[in-house]
């Protein structure tokens, strides 16, 4: 796929990106029981990301953001979560699956392979 001249040159005047990197969190909740990130407490695995990645100081501009997200469509992993600008998907169970996250990915740039969400696994 080329990049249409209009992607190209606004890729060049915003660079580097605002953030180095973005973690969004599916926050779905499906009507009638289905399968969904919200019934695995999803909001919970949010909001600790986001008080490890402000206590680490690498939170903002420059650093990391931590968004909440609607449906990805990802719903037999959940609960989900999604690195970019590396498209990393990731199954996590609880805060200590959050922590590696946090401390091997988002501050030290390496994948967490184990948590690695199947690229096989959608609605």
């Amino acid at each position: 796929m080329t990049e249409r001249p209009q992607c190209a040159a606004y890729n060049r005047r915003m660079s580097p990106s605002y953030y180095q990197r973005h973690i969004f969190f599916c926050l779905n909740q499906r009507a009638n029981n289905e399968a969904c990130c919200a019934q695995h407490d999803a909001q919970a695995g949010l909001e600790h990301c986001k008080s490890r990645v402000k206590a680490a100081g690498i939170n903002g501009p420059g650093g990391v953001r931590v968004n909440k997200a609607g449906c990805l469509d990802r719903c037999a992993g959940g609960p989900v979560a999604v690195v970019y600008p590396e498209a990393v998907w990731y199954h996590y169970v609880d805060q200590s699956d959050i922590d590696e996250i946090v401390d091997s990915h988002l501050i030290g740039g390496k994948v967490v392979e184990r948590l690695l969400l199947s690229p096989d696994i959608g609605h």
